[in-house]
């Protein structure tokens, strides 16, 4: 497995992290870890390498912590970085930060959290993290032991958002969004560039968008794969790309099956930086164009707008709506909705609730209006 520097940890680390928000389930409930599985994949993943397990309070129903927890038993804890994240926009209140803590601690089973992030800063959750003095709690959590090293992961409106957090505290390391789709939202490239310029560790997430980049491959994407001599998967292209960046130092992917390991292990221990000639980048981009052409909602099925109150399971309804575009106006898709799709889309009451959830700042009630006008 290739790795690169970490300076705060004075080690390095491997180019590819596991990620702990899709892992194996039962019966398609995401609550429902297929426990035995996960650990063997986390463990696999770990003896071929990898050396970044991350996850969070909220992953899974909350019930990821601690089947990573029990993944790093037996002697892998000592193998392996782990990085779990603060959900300070589900507390009450500043009073909850320690508690909250020391539950992951619990769950995860261990002394200490290698790196600590406060999860999805964006739009008035900054300010949140100013008024509640949250770089005291960080530097204290430090001096206690209970973390090594305090970072963020970013899901805000703009770059230059993205350099006003980073610039505000002397971070350890931060965590974005980057694909070679995702380069002009949120983060992008601009903060990308940024970050790595100030020389901070950039851990990288969604390289494949949620599997979008993989799962669905329309002919005229297809296409532009067939010009290049080197013949690659889509996961393959999507996450060289990533690599090719050299500011980057690991690259997260949400792993749901011990095929997605060993591929995933595979591509990254042989991806350098720079690696990517230019008729490759070029085709990347033209790739990118098509994708954003079809694809109506950049939706990362993250879950994050989940549980909707009328119970609508939202990321499956975007994905439909997606393919309706993707799959040219397939009419077999109208039988999947009807067989998954319960409630369907126009059981929305407009509550609102979901937006302000969404990562990617989707305006999730218009796509819902608009499944339900072309599928019911």
């Amino acid at each position: 497995m290739n790795t690169r520097p970490f300076p705060a940890a004075g080690t390095d680390v491997s180019l590819l992290g596991f990620g702990a928000m899709r892992l194996p389930v039962i019966d398609g409930d995401a609550t429902k870890i297929d426990e035995a599985e996960a650990i063997r994949m986390i463990r696999r993943a770990i003896d071929l390498g990898v050396s970044y397990v991350d996850t969070a309070y909220v992953y899974h129903g909350q019930t990821s912590e601690a089947v990573v927890g029990k993944a790093l038993k037996d002697g892998y804890r000592e193998k392996t970085l782990v990085a779990t994240k603060m959900p300070f926009w589900i507390m009450k209140g500043p009073e909850e930060m320690a508690p909250t803590l020391d539950e992951q601690l619990k769950r995860l089973d261990v002394d200490f959290i290698d790196l600590y992030l406060l999860h999805d800063i964006e739009g008035g959750r900054w300010q949140t993290v100013r008024d509640w003095k949250m770089y005291e709690f960080l530097a204290n959590a430090k001096a206690e032991g209970k973390i090594r090293f305090a970072g963020f992961s970013f899901h805000g409106e703009s770059p230059a958002m993205f350099k006003e957090v980073l610039d505000a505290y002397p971070w350890d390391f931060c965590q974005i969004q980057l694909n070679y789709m995702d380069t002009h939202i949120q983060a992008g490239l601009e903060g990308y560039e940024y970050a790595a310029a100030k020389g901070v560790p950039i851990i990288i997430m969604e390289p494949l968008k949620g599997g979008k980049l993989t799962d669905t491959l329309p002919e005229s994407v297809q296409r532009f794969w067939d010009t290049l001599p080197q013949k690659r998967t889509p996961a393959e292209w999507a996450l060289r790309w990533v690599a090719n960046l050299p500011g980057v130092t690991t690259i997260l992917s949400g792993m749901s099956t011990m095929a997605q390991v060993e591929e995933n292990v595979r591509i990254l221990s042989d991806a350098d930086a720079g690696e990517l000639t230019a008729e490759e980048l070029d085709v990347i981009e033209k790739a990118a164009a098509e994708y954003r052409r079809l694809i109506a909602y950049s939706c990362t099925a993250c879950k994050y707008c989940l549980p909707c109150t009328a119970g609508i399971n939202i990321p499956l309804i975007m994905n439909l709506r997606n393919s309706w575009d993707l799959f040219d106006r397939n009419p077999k898709l109208k039988g999947e909705w009807k067989m998954f799709a319960n409630p369907p889309a126009s059981a929305c009451i407009e509550c609102g609730k979901c937006e302000p959830l969404c990562p990617q700042h989707l305006p999730i009630i218009q796509a819902l209006k608009e499944s339900a006008a072309i599928y019911e």
